[in-house]
């Protein structure tokens, strides 16, 4: 069944940029909507991006304007480019699916990637 890889992750100064990856394998990633959530510790997971299969975007509210979201289906993969970082962004990005993705939100996940640790501080 499907499997995801997260790659991506690292330390960061306030204002940065980082990229994330996920690669998919064992099915294609433009059969499922895909992503990613993030966990900091002692708070809720968060819905961060994602892409449905039909090219819908979510963008959390905290992110919107800052980060993007693409998939290139001919390599089986999935980004996040994340720019003007924040303190605020550090956490473990998981690249997932979900169930639903659109505008006004997302579903829940089904698959995720093992994580990538995001830190932002000078």
């Amino acid at each position: 069944q499907l499997e995801l890889v997260d790659s991506g992750g690292g330390l960061v100064q306030p204002g940065g940029s980082l990229r994330l990856s996920c690669e998919a394998s064992g099915s294609r990633v433009d059969y499922y909507n895909i992503g990613w959530f993030r966990q900091a510790p002692g708070k809720e997971r968060e819905a961060v991006s994602c892409i449905s299969i039909g090219g819908d975007t979510y963008y959390a509210l905290s992110v919107k304007g800052r980060f993007t979201i693409s998939r290139d289906n001919s390599k089986n993969t999935f980004s996040l480019q994340m720019n003007s970082l924040k303190p605020a962004d550090t956490a473990i990005y998981y690249c997932a699916t979900f169930r639903w993705c659109h505008n006004r939100g997302t579903g829940s996940n089904d698959y995720w990637g093992q994580g990538t640790q995001v830190t932002v501080s000078s």
